[in-house]
């Protein structure tokens, strides 16, 4: 009995239907600041913001600007993401690079400029949020929390990974890569499992690291030390609670470092055996890679929005200080948990099912 191989996989549908999906969501979010644009109302940045949005490159654009000139940008980027949509042959050269370089830096602006810190603030208090409401704690109003202008950031934010996917689906599919993996004639030698191994490991490490040097100081303020802050801020944190609420920021960057250090440690590969169920079990490569990228764009939207913050820079009264000189390291933490992410696929992803390559 011979056997033969079998056929490459066609495209999957999956990656087919991001382009209507943006160009739906995208066209949707359009009407509605062409709608605010109308009637003067529901704009939530800049003035509007009702928590100031100090915090956003936002604030610098005036609020009867901005409505008209997001209908413009989602509108036109809808329209790019349909004509994305169309298996048609490859365009001219010019017309490739507009339209991947308008879409992608509309995915740009949604992902990083729009959201700013409030986004990975939401993620790091959803833990305390979610586990204290049924007791009361933290005693916060979940309406100020919970606002418009938040939800218009998480939907920005899920307009550009729409719109970036369909922008990288599009552009292999005009180009000579592969649909599914990405790969083509000219693989360049940094991207093997073994380059990317030795690369990855720095990146891990640096990407690691920020996040533990930036909890240090917030599990040293929870534990009455104000590294960084006068004694009558300390005192005003302690008194308020919010030094609590930086004790919960402060784990979970430790949870994130440890988890960052999973990209190169055996463990991030398979499932430990203590692990119920699962012990001995591949690490199913998207369970490290979504979670990871979507941190790693979460953290440059904050990094953006805080050195873009007269507050920030005020904190402490020195840039240098313990207080903030932390955060002074995010520009780094998003390019490297970016890099380790990247890294990590190389490593996992093995020979394509559709080209073969790898």
């Amino acid at each position: 009995m011979t056997m033969t191989a079998a056929p490459p996989r066609p495209a999957t549908r999956r990656s087919d239907r991001l382009a209507p999906l943006a160009a739906a969501w995208l066209g949707l979010w359009g009407l509605l600041a062409l709608l605010a644009t109308i009637t003067g109302a529901g704009y939530p940045f800049g003035a509007n913001d009702p928590r100031g949005g100090a915090t956003s490159l936002l604030r610098l654009i005036p609020v009867d600007v901005a409505p008209p000139l997001f209908a413009v940008l989602l509108l036109g980027a809808a329209v790019a993401a349909l004509a994305m949509s169309r298996p048609a042959a490859r365009p001219a050269r010019p017309l490739r690079a507009l339209l991947a370089g308008y879409a992608g830096t509309v995915a740009v602006v949604l992902t990083v400029v729009v959201p700013d810190a409030q986004v990975l603030a939401l993620l790091g208090y959803a833990p305390m949020l979610i586990i204290g409401a049924p007791f009361g704690w933290p005693p916060v109003d979940y309406a100020e929390v919970f606002t418009w202008a938040l939800a218009v950031r998480v939907a920005a934010l899920a307009g550009g990974l729409l719109l970036a996917g369909a922008v990288l689906v599009w552009w292999r599919r005009t180009g000579d890569a592969c649909l599914a993996c990405g790969r083509g004639d000219d693989e360049r030698g940094w991207t093997s499992p073994a380059a990317a191994a030795r690369w990855g490991r720095w990146a891990a490490g640096i990407a690691a690291l920020i996040p533990l040097v930036y909890a240090s100081t917030r599990l040293a303020w929870a534990a009455g030390i104000g590294l960084g802050l006068s004694d009558d801020t300390l005192t005003e944190l302690q008194d308020s609670g919010a030094v609590w609420a930086g004790l919960g920021l402060g784990a979970f960057a430790t949870v994130g470092a440890v988890l960052t250090l999973g990209l190169v440690q055996r463990w991030g590969e398979r499932f430990p055996r203590w692990v119920p169920g699962l012990g001995g079990r591949p690490v199913p490569v998207r369970l490290a890679v979504i979670p990871a990228s979507l941190v790693t764009v979460v953290v440059t939207a904050a990094t953006v929005g805080l050195l873009a913050s007269p507050q920030f820079w005020a904190l402490g009264g020195d840039v240098f200080s313990a207080a903030t000189a932390p955060m002074l390291l995010w520009p780094v933490w998003g390019p490297a948990l970016g890099l380790a992410t990247y890294a990590y696929h190389l490593r996992r992803r093995g020979a394509c099912r559709r080209c073969g390559r790898g």
